[in-house]
């Protein structure tokens, strides 16, 4: 019987790249890591700009919760 060896280096071939899409689609900690690095890397002012907004919404929450708390 012969078996046909490239049909099945093919197909293990392409189930891997499948499951490796699978995997990177699933790891979504990960993925915030490189969106992260690449934002650090190509822009480091918008990431501070997103700092300083996150920064002030918090600021304003603590803000508005102990105000409302002391009426």
């Amino acid at each position: 019987m012969t078996t046909d060896r490239s049909g099945v280096e093919r197909a293990r071939a392409d189930l891997a790249a499948t499951i490796d899409a699978i995997q990177y689609k699933v790891n979504v900690p990960a993925r915030t890591a490189e969106r992260f690095r690449r934002l650090r890397d190509d822009n480091p002012l918008a990431l501070v700009g997103i700092a300083v907004g996150v920064a002030v919404a918090v600021g304003g929450a603590v803000w508005g919760i102990v105000a409302a708390s002391r009426r």
